[in-house]
């Protein structure tokens, strides 16, 4: 396995998805219905590549890397530009990355001794109705909120006022149980950190 890796077409799905955040970027403050398509494809797009690079067999710790990077980065650049804090939580996200992705592309597999709820959110890759509200909460709370500044829900869609504000407090749910996963995997990974290399070796 080589450089061919970044020709694999899960890979290019990750470059089409650059493309769309970039092309998002651009229409961020001037249209924001081509932002929600441009952002919202991109999102589509980050749920399907990685079915489809089990169905080729082209699966890779470069792929595994490269989507998380690409995902990051799409939310960082939301987050920041809705909020003067949100670097904040865009700076969060990227630290888990770090922690997690340090330890390989198998890093999801270190949730066999977590906390229950940490356990849960990653259970059969976020394959359960607890996964998919987190996941849910993670990559459609920013860009609601995007749309609910834009006023796309109760102007151009005239969708009742309480509806858009429930959908942000279930959406906010979601994030809040993230965040909680977060915090553990950095607690857990700090805790490497400061691991008794002694202790370490006598295991072996």
């Amino acid at each position: 396995m080589g450089f061919e890796v970044l020709l694999y077409i899960p890979n290019i799905i990750g470059y089409i998805r650059i493309i769309l955040l970039i092309a998002a970027w651009f229409c961020y403050a001037t249209n924001p219905v081509w932002f929600i398509i441009l952002y919202l494809t991109n999102v589509i797009l980050d749920g399907i590549d990685g079915a489809i690079a089990r169905k080729l067999n082209q699966t890779s710790a470069f792929g595994a890397w490269f989507d998380v990077v690409i995902d990051c980065v799409g939310r960082s650049m939301l987050w920041s530009r809705l909020y003067s804090w949100g670097s904040l939580i865009a700076s969060l996200e990227w630290l888990v990355f770090v922690c997690t992705h340090s330890i390989g592309a198998q890093w999801k597999a270190s949730f066999v001794q977590a906390p229950w709820i940490a356990q849960k959110v990653m259970e059969k890759n976020f394959k359960t109705p607890l996964g998919t509200y987190v996941v849910l909460g993670l990559h459609i709370l920013p860009l609601w909120l995007y749309a609910h500044y834009a006023g796309i829900f109760t102007h151009t869609l005239v969708i009742p006022k309480i509806i858009d504000y429930m959908v942000i407090g279930l959406l906010s749910g979601g994030r809040a149980i993230a965040a909680v996963v977060e915090m553990y995997c950095l607690w857990a990974h700090i805790r490497y950190l400061l691991r008794d290399p002694d202790a370490k070796d006598e295991q072996k």
